[in-house]
């Protein structure tokens, strides 16, 4: 692992470095074989460092990048940055919103940046594959592109902030001669962080956590078709690779890809895998049962205390690491594909294997002592 006083080849910023994508590139970024290598990092978040992130060769800077002053302050500093990693996010509760918040926040961090980092030369920022079905809000009420879905797919007719940090980023990369950039989608994301709005795995060993601890079930909480049709997933560290040969690979700048890994699953067969993670010998799909984790969670925050307690774990509350209204969405449709053709056709051929992804992160998360 290259050491924080070390001659740096190439700068990143990480915003969102506590997130699930940001995590992994805080891993990725500092070893001795990345492209690029050796790397400086530094990684911005608005809280305080966790103990479960504090073991990365980064420089971490606590900062709301959502307050433009408090951005330009800390930001700006940072002439020796090379490298944009934009991976986060803010969950609002219209979409208008989303737009306004997060268009700001990559604003706020490319005008604090841009101006003052002579060397500057690349921005990589990280959407998704709302892209393609529109912004939570619109889930079932709009009609989205036909899957698999591929980069040349045109904007659907509907908010999404997606949209909107796409134009910043184009008006902003401007305005600097020779300044590049790259689009990464990924699709359900299997990772680790218990920051994280979109922890699919992390979400789902919470729950399987409670069930074992109550002795029910583990039943699963989603359609008939979530449960039974193909799926694909995106692994945070193939992410994190992505955005890193995006960055260094003349041929991917300024572009878009579609990121995921390279193969399908269906639920119901990684839900054994979770089941036994847990030791758990009931579960399943039961038919007809329209489960919710969102009301089957609701008052669990006590049972989540003495699960805490009494293993013992990270202190965590339910409503941080349990995020029931994102397995909601997610298994109340049919499952949406995406094609990595754009990818492979620009020389980008990592892969995982999304059983052994999702185990890894399931593992993980319990060595990390999120839950027992």
């Amino acid at each position: 692992m290259s050491k924080l006083n070390e001659t740096p080849q190439s700068v990143a910023l990480v915003l969102g470095v506590t997130g699930i994508v940001g995590n992994s590139l805080a891993c990725t970024l500092p070893l001795p074989n990345t492209p690029g290598a050796p790397w400086k990092v530094y990684g911005v978040a608005r809280r305080t460092q966790p103990t479960w992130n504090a073991g990365h060769s980064l420089h971490y800077i606590q900062c709301d990048i959502s307050d433009q002053n408090d951005a330009e302050s800390k930001l700006s500093r940072l002439k020796d940055i090379t490298h944009i990693f934009y991976v986060c996010w803010t969950s609002w509760p219209t979409e208008a919103q989303n737009c306004e918040v997060n268009g700001g926040m990559l604003r706020n961090v490319l005008r604090a940046v841009i101006p003052n980092a002579p060397n500057l030369c690349h921005v990589s920022l990280q959407t998704g594959a709302k892209h393609y079905v529109g912004p939570f809000e619109l889930f079932g009420k709009t009609e989205a592109h036909d899957p698999p879905f591929t980069e040349d797919m045109q904007r659907l007719d509907v908010p999404n902030f997606y949209y909107t940090q796409e134009d910043i980023l184009f008006d902003e990369v401007r305005k600097k001669e020779g300044l590049t950039w790259f689009i990464n989608r990924p699709n359900m994301l299997f990772g680790f962080s218990p920051y994280s709005l979109m922890n699919v795995v992390g979400t789902l060993c919470v729950y399987a956590a409670i069930c074992k601890h109550e002795g029910v079930p583990l039943w699963f909480p989603g359609t008939k078709a979530a449960w039974e049709c193909y799926s694909t997933a995106s692994d945070a560290d193939l992410i994190a690779e992505q955005h890193i040969w995006g960055a260094v690979n003349p041929h991917a700048k300024n572009q878009a890809f579609n990121c995921s890994n390279g193969d399908v699953y269906k639920w119901k067969h990684l839900w054994k895998v979770l089941a036994e993670r847990f030791g758990i010998s009931e579960y399943g799909f039961v038919e007809g049962s329209h489960l919710r984790l969102s009301e089957i969670m609701k008052d669990k925050g006590a049972v989540w205390k003495v699960i805490v307690r009494e293993n013992p774990l990270l202190h965590t509350k339910i409503e941080e690491v349990g995020h029931w209204w994102l397995l909601d969405a997610m298994f109340g449709m049919e499952p949406v594909l995406d094609s990595m053709n754009k990818a492979k056709e620009y020389g980008f051929f990592a892969f995982r294997n999304s059983k052994n992804s999702f185990m890894h992160w399931i593992d993980k998360t319990k060595a990390s002592k999120i839950v027992p």
